[in-house]
């Protein structure tokens, strides 16, 4: 009975494992968690950080580096850390909307070697009426140096990106809160009676647009006249 049990227990395992991507969805599931109840809030306009290894699974035929299609696997964890600590998902879904990757472009600068620790860096840089943009930096945990840099816009659809952002950079000064209750008193204008940690309690502005997101997106507008004018 207990063999049967067991070999039943081990064939869904594997009939996941076939059908899907199994410890893609653990590893998401604990990245929230470990986030939403473990780690500290923080101010929208401030860098969140995710530890990471290079193990072999993460190696390419070479054997000797980080597969190129890992880093952006890796940058699904960092963004969904620094949503949740920062409160941008949840703000907004509380007001109707989802958000969407709409682009990303990912410079490589110097290899991760297996078994090298290296750390994600994310923050956001700008936005728009329809999108946030994000940085992701990929940094050697031993030298500090910068491994690989991305650019990703999330596009925000069913509510208003300025009416999110406004929510978000409203000034409140405590980490004692639960993410609900950060998110309510966001909301009701509270500010500083409690939520996420700001250094100068102080309300942040947004960003100028950095050059490299305005080149950015004269590319994806020249690639889209482009693929259009080949209809």
């Amino acid at each position: 009975m207990l063999c049967t049990a067991a070999g039943i227990m081990l064939g869904v395992i594997v009939g996941l494992y076939a059908l899907f991507e199994l410890h893609y969805f653990l590893r998401m599931c604990l990245c929230v968690i470990i986030a939403r109840y473990f780690k500290k809030k923080m101010h929208i306009l401030d860098p969140t950080s995710v530890g990471g290894l290079c193990l072999t699974n993460d190696i390419d035929t070479l054997l000797y580096h980080m597969n190129n299609a890992r880093y952006l696997r890796e940058i699904d964890f960092a963004r969904v850390d620094f949503y949740e600590r920062t409160l941008l998902y949840r703000t907004i879904r509380s007001k109707g909307g989802s958000v969407v990757q709409g682009a990303t472009t990912i410079r490589y600068r110097r290899f991760i070697r297996p078994f090298t620790r290296f750390t994600i860096s994310s923050r956001v840089v700008y936005w728009d009426d329809q999108s946030i943009f994000m940085e992701h930096r990929f940094i050697g945990l031993s030298d500090g140096f910068i491994h690989c840099i991305a650019l990703c816009r999330q596009r925000v659809i069913e509510c208003s990106v300025e009416d999110v952002m406004a929510t978000l950079l409203k000034p409140i000064t405590t980490h004692t809160d639960s993410s609900t209750s950060c998110l309510d008193k966001l909301e009701s204008g509270m500010g500083p009676a409690g939520g996420v940690l700001v250094s100068n309690g102080t309300s942040k502005l947004k960003p100028e647009m950095p050059m490299e997101v305005a080149k950015w997106l004269e590319w994806n507008d020249i690639s889209s006249a482009t693929l259009r004018s080949e209809r």
